[in-house]
This record gives C-alpha cells, structure tokens and sequence, in this order.
C-alpha cells in the first residue's frame, strides 16, 4: 500500500509531501491545475523514462521519493527478500533526475537499475488509464488474472510437476540419442582411458606420499652426510664433542654448587640439556640407520609421478583429483554401454510422462475455459453499467493446435473486447479510448478485487465521457474496489468524488515570475467547498453546498449496499 509521497522541483511543484490513507483517495482540482503531476511523479518513481524537462526551472535537479507498506503485497515483499532489499514490510523508492539528463534510483537506499524499478512497481502499483504500467494490458498477467480468479493453483502445481518430469526424461533421451550417434568411438576412447586409469591403480593421498618419498630418496647423500657430522659434533668427535664439554661442566658446577647453592638452577638447566643432547643423539642415530641410497627405487618413484603427471595433463585435472575420474569414467562407459536399453524404457516414460502431463493440463483448461465464460459474462454485465452499453468483453481460452508443452499449460488467454454495438471484438491491447479502457479495467478488477495480487490501484480518465447516473455508478465500484485494495482515482466528476475516503485537492498559483503547483489535504469542511465547485461551477450558493454536503453524507452508507448486483 502507497504511504507517502515527497516532490521536490518536479515540473510545477516547489515542495510536496503528501500521506496517503487506505480506501478511495480522489484527486480533483481545475482543468489545467495539474492533475496529472502526482501521477506523473508517481509514475517515475517507478521507472518511467524522464528527461531534464521535469526539473523545475531554475533548479538543478527533481527528486520523488514514495513509501510502501508491503504488509499486504506479498508479491512484492518476496522480490524485495530476493534481491536483499527487504526492510521490515516496508518499501522506500527514490528517484532523482538531474538538469543534464542522468537519473539515479534506490531501492531501500540502494542503488538500482531502472529495470529493477519497473519489475518492482509492477508488484505495487497498477495504474490504469496509461499503457506504462497497465497489468491487463500483458498476456503473462492476464492468464494469472485467471487462474487466481478461477483459483488454480492446484491444478497449477500439478502441470508444472507433470511438465518437470516430462521435461527432464526427454532432456535425458536427448542426451542419450546424440551420444548414440558416435557410439562405438566414444565406447573405444572410455575403454582406452579406463584401461589406462585401471593400470595406473592410483590411491587417494598416494601422491602426497611418493612425493614425501622421492624427496628423502633424492637427497639421501646429503641427508646422511649431514646427520653423520652432527652425530660427531655432539658425541663421537674423540677430541672434543658437546657430551663431553657438558659433562666437564657439570662437574665443574657440581663442585661450585657446594660453594654457593645459588648456582644449582644453572646446572639443573645443564643436566637438561645432556638428557635432551643424548636423546637428539639416539633420534640421529636410528634416522642415519633408516636411511638407504636407492638408485633403483628413486628411478621407480620418478617413473610413477611422471605417469600420473602425464594422466593429469591428458584429462585437464589436478593431479590430488585424479584418483576420483576413474569411477566417473567407469560410470559414463557403463551408460553408453545400456543406451540402448535406457533409450527403450526412455520411449515408454516419455510417454507415460506426455500422457500424465496432458491430463493435468487438460483439467486445467476445463477449469480456465468455465472460468473464462462467468468473468466475460460478469465483466460484461458491468460493461452495461458503465457508459458502454452493448459492449461485451470476452476471455478467449483455447488450445491452438501448434501449441507446446509448458510448465503453465496449454492455454492461449486473451482478453477481448467490443466498447460498442456492433464492432468486432479486439484484443484488449488494440483498445483506444484510455476512458473506455480504464473502466474495462475498473470491471475486471472490481469483480476480481478478492484475487488482487496489486496492492494499490490507480485510475486516471476513467470518468471521461460520463456523467449523470454513469458517473455514480463508476464511482461506488471504486468505492467497493478500494474495501480490498487501495484506490487513487483522478476524476473531474463529484458523483465521483463524493465517494472518496480522502480527498487531495491540486491548485496551481501564479504571477509574473513563476507558476507552482500545491496539493492538499481536504478537510470536511474544504471538501463541501471543493465538491460544490464541481457541481456549480464559479457560483456556489448554499443550496450547492447543501447538495455537496448530502452526497458526502450518502457516501458514507456500505458501498456494497448501492453497488449494481452483477450477475
């Protein structure tokens, strides 16, 4: 639901923050006031395409910023969470268009692309009476106008599963029908790489430890010369070692110690250090006993990493990874091998799957096409009741004879229309009138209003061309149409206007340097005055007054008590 809306330097307006309530808000204001300008600015909020002219003279950029509450339009809320702009049911959209033409946008403070703006205000406002975000107008929403008025989504649920499975057997079938057609090759090159792996017999972490290997191998000499000279250096050098110059101090400690005990932690530490030389020693001496210069196992082990190393470039794979390709391979040899046999019980799924899909999209269309006929007979009726009489409008169904599978049926839907006697019916699209076309709009989505997945409704023009009984007709179906959604609705009529539960009223001031725009906020008072001036005109006379007065009164009695019944 819309919430707020701040204008600053758009076009005509200085300065606007407006609040808007839940229920009917009617926007009025003289021909020429600038009626349009909250619509317009509304309208670039959500991705219009703008350009310098609507910066107010004199400045150097416009800003509109809206505010939604997604509490009620869940589409939107879970798009928001998509794309990791969800903040807490609320929605805060800001646009800015500088004197030079560049635009910038955020979503939630972040910044966006205008395509994002777009497929996010398509899930939060529908506005009626211009093609830019007009829903009816694109066939993906019509059928889903449809289906929730027809409340399909069981019956949606089982041909997207039926369509999934049907899907995957033949991607399957397709895959196993082209690897048929170079068979035998394919068959020889697996063998032959199976065959090689096989040989190979490579061991998970088997590299790590031929590397560990052949690096010992590789430097034996030197490893044994050096732990030798060591081995001498503490113990067996006979003229002088480290063993002998610590037991020599020790003992020369020892004797000190008696002098002054005060000496004893520094031949304590000595002692220590005798344990641990005499253990290095031990350790040195079993490793250089370990130790072997082997030729022939070094030749093995630079053999074997020179095989897994030519393995590893063959295939493109790291050598640590290549242990895991043989079962791969093993496995990719093994389906070729029963192609032809999974190819065979392939056939009979696909058409067991083909079968299970055409029945669940085949009662889906029976549930479209019955739901098809009560809203064309339905929005019809209402057609009759709101200045176009012998109009008919009609959901066309059916499924045409090249049609393919899809996850969302079979069905082409198309909404139809005839606005007069006599004329053929025509796509909704082709319509010209935007006042024929808004109150069209206003029918389907009046009698759909439980099924809405939009939140907030905008209709401009709708009551062109009308007045009289027409006009208050059009009016508490907007009355009734805003008790599950929020309406906007720009409107010249007060039969209209009379009805709304929030009244903004534009006026446009000006002298010789500069023109601007306010909107306000009708009180009760402001809107006697206001509804007054659109029944008299420039005389207002008490008895003006009184009749505005009673109209807002009648307003206030249940909508649905005075809507047309439709059948």
């Amino acid at each position: 639901m819309l919430t707020y809306i701040h204008i600053w330097n758009f076009a005509v307006v200085e300065k606007l923050d407006i609040e808007i309530n839940n229920g009917l808000t009617i926007v009025t204001g003289e021909t020429g006031a600038g009626k349009s300008i909250l619509l317009d600015a509304l309208g670039l909020s959500l991705g219009d395409r703008a350009d310098s002219s609507i910066v107010r003279h004199g400045c150097d950029k416009a800003e509109v910023s809206v505010s939604f509450s997604t509490a009620d339009a869940p589409d939107a809320e879970a798009w928001l969470v998509e794309h990791e702009m969800n903040s807490e049911n609320e929605c805060i959209i800001r646009r800015s268009i500088n004197t030079n033409g560049t635009s910038k946008a955020f979503i939630n403070g972040i910044p966006s692309p205008i395509k994002l703006l777009r497929e996010l205000g398509e899930k939060l406002v529908d506005l009626h009476g211009q093609h830019e975000h007009q829903s009816l107008l694109k066939a993906d929403l019509q059928r889903l106008l449809l289906d929730d008025y027809a409340g399909n989504q069981k019956q949606l649920d089982n041909v997207k599963q039926a369509f999934k499975i049907w899907q995957q057997l033949n991607s399957e079938y397709q895959r196993l029908t082209q690897a048929s057609k170079d068979r035998a090759a394919q068959l020889d090159l697996l063998h032959y790489q199976v065959d090689e792996l096989e040989t190979l017999n490579l061991a998970e972490g088997e590299v790590k430890e031929i590397e560990i290997e052949h690096k010992r191998l590789a430097n034996a000499s030197q490893l044994l010369s050096s732990s030798d000279s060591v081995l001498r250096s503490l113990m067996d050098d006979e003229n002088i070692n480290v063993n002998h110059i610590l037991n020599k101090s020790i003992a020369e400690l020892d004797t000190l110690s008696k002098l002054d005990e005060a000496i004893k932690p520094a031949n304590e530490l000595l002692n220590n250090a005798l344990i641990n030389i005499e253990e290095a020693t031990s350790e040195l001496r079993s490793y250089s006993s370990s130790l072997e210069i082997d030729p022939q196992r070094l030749e093995l082990l630079e053999q074997r990493l020179a095989d897994i190393q030519n393995l590893s470039r063959k295939h493109n794979i790291g050598i640590d990874e290549l242990h895991t390709l043989l079962p791969k391979l093993k496995k990719e040899r093994d389906a070729l091998e029963n192609a032809d046999v999974r190819l065979g019980n392939l056939e009979s799924e696909i058409e067991q799957a083909a079968s299970a899909y055409l029945d669940a999209a085949n009662e889906l269309t029976k549930k479209r096409q019955a739901a098809a006929k009560k809203l064309s007979k339905r929005v019809t009726a209402s057609m009759q009741t709101l200045g176009m009489e012998g109009g008919k409008f009609e959901v066309s169904s059916n499924v045409p004879d090249d049609t393919n599978f899809s996850a969302l049926g079979l069905d082409a839907i198309e909404f139809l229309v005839s606005a007069n006697p006599g004329q053929p019916l025509k796509p909704l699209t082709k319509v010209a009138s935007g006042g024929e076309l808004s109150r069209i709009s206003l029918a389907i989505n009046v009698i759909t209003a439980k099924d809405t997945r939009i939140p907030t409704l905008v209709f401009d023009e709708v009551d062109v061309g009308i007045g009289g009984r027409v006009a208050e007709i059009v009016g508490l179906e907007l009355r009734a149409l805003s008790e599950h959604s929020q309406v906007l609705c720009v409107t010249h009529l007060p039969q209209v206007a009379a009805l709304g539960h929030q009244h903004l009223l534009v006026n446009k001031t000006s002298n010789k340097k500069v023109t601007t725009t306010q909107i306000t906020n009708l009180s009760k008072e402001q809107r006697i005055e206001e509804i007054a001036r659109m029944l008299g005109g420039l005389n207002i006379t008490e008895q003006t007054r009184s009749h505005a007065q009673e109209m807002i009164e009648q307003a206030k009695q249940p909508a649905t008590a005075k809507t047309v019944e439709l059948a």
